[in-house]
């Protein structure tokens, strides 16, 4: 990881150890940027006593979480820097006295300067991953962690961030043929549901959004897991296509008692099982909370294919960034 990197995410963690006492974090974004913090908020669940809630940016501003004051800890993230939702969501938290830390691409942006403590993450094909926004905000976290409570599989959870680029390229590999299959299979495709739970939830529900809504104009719905009986799972069927993710935590259960039942109705699901994963470059007592990225990695490899099988780049808007909305 890059020093400028380290050195912003101690100065935010630096705080965050300064504060007195943390009544709740509160993570706030919006689309691919509030899905891409939802393992975060899983792991803070997991192991720490403090409240962790995560939320749209819009929401956080007019629900107005009671709570939210000086003892808050607010992380906040926007590719551009420039999310309106988002900055406001951080001028209000700051506003209260919460200590706000800000992940952007874009130094100098409106959040960058609206956040107390920015942290800048790199993007592009060339970038080591630990740099990219999953790196530097698992690389903040277990920081985090680390201060809060201080223990030896924290250090390894910073270490093994080094090891993410060697981890996705396994998983890249592993699923090549997979996801050429996938991609050439349903490029035509009218409706795609995925489906996770845990820290996997939120890469299934980006790829829903952001990458076949968004980027690829392909109607897609996310299912948590845990949901999938409670009404979903009526729409099953032999002609319907499923995503599903496997996970490698705790509530692995959830999917797997979904796709127990899921495949025997469809014939159209592409399985993704975290346990299959070469996490051999992480180390394995904090392997189930990295393996999601590496589904994440997975999923993202699909859409790119699936943009080449459809002629239809993944830059391609007809809305976004164009309309006033």
């Amino acid at each position: 990881m890059k020093e400028a990197h380290v050195v912003a995410i101690e100065a935010a963690v630096k705080a965050v150890s300064e504060m007195k006492e943390i009544n709740h974090i509160y993570f706030v974004a919006c689309g691919g940027s509030l899905a891409f913090m939802m393992p975060a908020q899983y792991i803070f669940d997991r192991e720490l006593d403090i409240p962790a809630s995560f939320y749209p940016s819009n929401e956080f501003v007019y629900r107005a979480p009671k709570a939210l004051g000086k003892n808050s800890l607010v992380i906040t993230c926007s590719h551009s820097g420039n999310t309106p939702e988002t900055v406001k969501a951080t001028e209000v938290a700051r506003e209260k006295g919460a200590v706000t830390i800000a992940l952007s691409h874009l130094e100098g942006s409106p959040l960058w300067n609206a956040a107390e403590y920015p942290v800048h993450y790199d993007w592009g094909k060339e970038a080591d991953p630990s740099d990219l926004n999953k790196g530097v905000l698992y690389s903040l976290i277990f920081r985090i962690l680390n201060t809060l409570s201080p223990c030896s599989k924290w250090e390894k959870a910073i270490k093994s961030v080094d090891g993410l680029g060697a981890a996705i390229e396994k998983a890249k590999a592993q699923y090549a043929d997979t996801v050429r299959e996938w991609g050439r299979k349903y490029k035509r495709e009218k409706l795609i549901y995925t489906m996770g739970s845990g820290a996997s939830y939120g890469e299934a529900y980006s790829f829903a959004i952001c990458l076949l809504m968004e980027m690829q104009w392909i109607n897609a719905s996310c299912i948590h897991s845990g949901e999938y009986f409670h009404g979903p799972f009526e729409i099953t069927d032999f002609d319907v296509p499923f995503i599903i993710i496997l996970g490698r935590g705790a509530t692995r259960h959830l999917d797997e008692r979904a796709y127990n039942f899921c495949r025997k109705y469809s014939n159209e699901i592409m399985l993704v099982d975290e346990n299959t994963f070469d996490m051999s470059d992480i180390d394995p007592e904090v392997q189930p909370y990295f393996a999601s990225l590496l589904s994440g990695a997975v999923l993202r490899s699909l859409a790119d294919e699936l943009a080449y099988q459809r002629g239809h780049d993944l830059g391609v808007r007809r809305y976004m960034w164009k309309m006033e909305y």
